[in-house]
């Protein structure tokens, strides 16, 4: 199949066999699976290179890395296997896409405007935000969603984290290695987190739990955090925790900003995909978790990855064949069909 040399919609534009948006896990997969399908894919990385993968200080559950390793570590591992098989990547950010043509539109931020013959969407998440008074006015003032970004200047300090899952969980036993002492609101009487790292959790003398209980307000002087309103999930009762920093882990929401009105979503903002990773617009696939709302994890993003750049070289195959493509039908199959079973 061929690439992008040579080839040009209405004399103009060179249209490209596939451009990738987002440029983590899922992103370099469907890159690399491309470009090893001489598909030369171009990955427009965003502002958040590499995903929030890329903020994540040890990774343990990666397969092939027994000894584990950073997140920054691991991406650009990625980045470098892509592209050594012909990933083109562009440090941009895509502001719109028109998926109502054929050649797809893909716009950037930086200006450029390209034709794609398929797109693959890999735009992540982003995290959720308490969304209480105080919250904005510190955020970067020690407020942050971030501990491996933002922990060492918290050294010998006190500070609270909020959530009770595994992210909550993780970011507070990194915490450990500068605070002075680390406290973990959770509104429940018990974690979300994984067993493990519960063990962990528990066993760690500079973490306390604060069940039962969520923010209200942030609360400081002098541009500093000083502390946290609080309020009793099962009594009602009102607190102040002081502390100096406040580290979210609520959860994530997905980067959808490019799709409402053009690719079809759930209550959610995930994009809904089918087993093939197909969105409702023909040529158009989604991987990572901007349409995983369960896994969440590097190694089902890098499987959902690689099964959009496989699909998307099957439907370029498809394409390139003269095969007929009903622009304006939902591609997508939600119903298998299941063999009979016979009786014993």
């Amino acid at each position: 199949m061929s690439n992008t040399n040579g080839h040009s919609a209405n004399g103009g534009n060179p249209v490209e066999n596939v451009i990738i948006i987002g440029s983590g896990p899922a992103g370099f997969t469907a890159g690399l699976y491309a470009a090893r399908a001489n598909l030369a894919p171009l990955l427009i990385t965003g502002n958040d290179y590499g995903g929030q993968v890329s903020i994540t200080y040890d990774i343990e559950n990666y397969p092939g890395f027994p000894e584990s390793l950073s997140g920054p570590e691991l991406v650009e591992k990625f980045k470098e296997q892509a592209e050594k098989f012909g990933t083109r990547v562009e440090f941009d950010y895509v502001n719109e896409i028109l998926v109502d043509r054929h050649p797809f539109v893909v716009r950037t931020s930086g200006g450029a405007e390209y034709l794609t013959r398929s797109i693959v969407v890999s735009t992540g998440a982003r995290p959720r935000y308490l969304e209480i008074p105080g919250e904005k006015e510190f955020t970067g003032k020690g407020v942050s969603y971030c501990a491996t970004c933002d922990g060492f200047f918290f050294r010998g300090k006190d500070v609270l984290v909020v959530g009770g899952g595994d992210s909550a969980a993780e970011e507070a036993l990194f915490l450990t290695r500068y605070a002075s002492r680390v406290r973990i609101l959770h509104r429940r009487d018990k974690l979300r987190a994984s067993k493990i790292l519960q063990d962990r959790v528990f066993a760690n003398g500079k973490i306390e739990m604060v069940w039962n209980t969520i923010p209200v307000e942030i609360v400081g002087e002098g541009g500093a955090v000083t502390g946290v309103k609080t309020r009793d999930t099962v009594t009602g009762e009102e607190g102040l925790l002081k502390t100096d920093g406040v580290f979210v882990f609520i959860g994530h929401l997905p980067n959808n900003d490019l799709f409402p009105g053009k690719l079809e979503m759930d209550e959610d903002g995930h994009l809904i995909t089918d087993r093939h990773m197909r969105t409702n617009v023909p040529g158009v696939f989604a991987a990572g978790e901007i349409q995983d709302k369960v896994f969440k994890q590097v190694a089902t993003s890098v499987g959902q990855g690689c099964a959009a750049a496989m699909a998307t070289t099957r439907f370029l195959e498809d394409l390139h064949a003269g095969h007929q493509v009903d622009w304006s039908a939902d591609p997508r199959e939600f119903a298998a069909p299941r063999a009979a079973v016979a009786a014993l």
